[in-house]
């Protein structure tokens, strides 16, 4: 990455429980040039901290001695950072970010001033692209995939929701509705002018809420498969897997209730009894894998 590109970007990495991967992201981070890297720890005990310290030794770290949750963390870390960094890159920690990747990042959202934020290709250790950009699910295709994701996730209310048309890579960055926050980039006066996460949001979902309210205060979100990075998925979600499927159909509830207008109001009984179906069989497939 360039001087003038490093010199604006400042990194917040949420971490809870993420074992040595939170070492290997920091070092990443690092070694890409960023200004500054926050980490922000929701009370781990593993020693994640510990390791990375010694890996990156001017790290800054936040113990703000609870789980706050990704969102409130992420603002946190965001609000310590150094103001006069124009560039806000916001990770999980257990990301894998290679040369180049922030930097592509970064002209992504250079190219276009009414971006402010941008999200990059997530590939699985597999290889596989992740997801990670996607449109808002219209209802229909939320009860669609609510009800059959689980267990036949092909089906093509998934497919919709997912944007898996988005297998074959677009040339340059293109406009989605919104990016998953296990990594983006963001202009930090776009992020501060939406109040940045909203905390009610504990797990899950607030990402897709950053977007929409970005969307509606005017700004554009890009997914920008030239920045890929690699994502290994559960480490911390995996301890405490029956609460992570709770908060996530919550905030799945939760956003639908805020964003829900008209006549679509009427349908948010129908959502509520589907997400809590949804919850059990989820529940169930956990316990069978378990």
């Amino acid at each position: 990455m360039s001087d003038a590109a490093a010199g604006r970007v400042a990194a917040v990495v949420v971490n809870y429980e993420s074992g040595p991967s939170l070492a290997r992201c920091v070092g990443d981070l690092a070694a890409s040039g960023l200004a500054e890297i926050v980490v922000v720890d929701n009370g781990s005990s593993d020693g994640s901290v510990t390791a990375a310290l010694e890996a990156v030794p001017d790290l800054v770290v936040i113990d703000p001695g609870e789980n706050l949750g990704y969102g409130a963390a992420a603002n946190r870390g965001a609000a310590a950072g150094s103001t006069d960094l124009g560039l806000l890159l916001v990770c999980n920690p257990d990301l894998e970010v290679p040369a180049g990747a922030v930097d592509a990042l970064v002209a992504a959202i250079d190219a276009d001033r009414g971006c402010a934020l941008v999200g990059p290709l997530i590939r699985t250790p597999e290889g596989d692209r992740y997801p990670s950009a996607r449109r808002f699910p219209s209802m229909v295709d939320a009860a669609g995939h609510a009800l059959l994701g689980t267990f036949a996730p092909n089906n093509r209310f998934t497919r919709n929701y997912r944007r898996t048309d988005l297998d074959v890579d677009p040339d340059g960055p293109m406009e989605v509705d919104w990016v998953s926050g296990a990594c983006f980039l963001a202009r930090r006066d776009a992020f501060e002018a939406v109040g940045g996460f909203d905390e009610s949001y504990f797990m899950y979902a607030e990402d897709v809420d950053l977007c929409w309210r970005l969307g509606r205060a005017g700004y554009g979100v890009s997914y920008a498969p030239a920045a890929a990075v690699t994502h290994i998925q559960g480490i911390s979600t995996d301890r405490h897997p029956y609460r992570m499927i709770l908060e996530h159909h919550r905030s799945l509830l939760r956003f639908a209730f805020r964003t829900s207008e008209g006549w679509r109001k009427l349908l948010l009984p129908l959502v509520a009894v589907g997400a809590a179906v949804r919850t059990g069989l989820a529940c169930l497939a956990r316990f069978r894998v378990g």
